[in-house]
């Protein structure tokens, strides 16, 4: 299974409710940062989504939390 851009977004939106960015310099939550980082190697590489095998096991969990709390 893939993970596309666009769902990509919403899942970093979904944690960006739930952790919001803290301190002064407004620093991103670990799940937020997580997930930035997916979407950082999707935009730098082109690609139009990326298989979930291929993500770090902690972002592959906060996605499929993501998914489940979607449905």
């Amino acid at each position: 299974m893939d993970i596309t851009l666009t769902e990509l977004e919403q899942a970093i939106n979904y944690w960006r409710a739930r952790r919001p960015s803290s301190g002064e310099e407004r620093t991103l939550s670990p799940e937020v940062n997580a997930l930035a980082t997916v979407y950082a190697t999707i935009i730098f590489n082109h690609y139009q989504a990326m298989p979930l095998e291929a993500l770090h096991p902690g972002a592959r969990k906060l996605l499929e939390t993501w998914r489940k709390q979607a449905t």
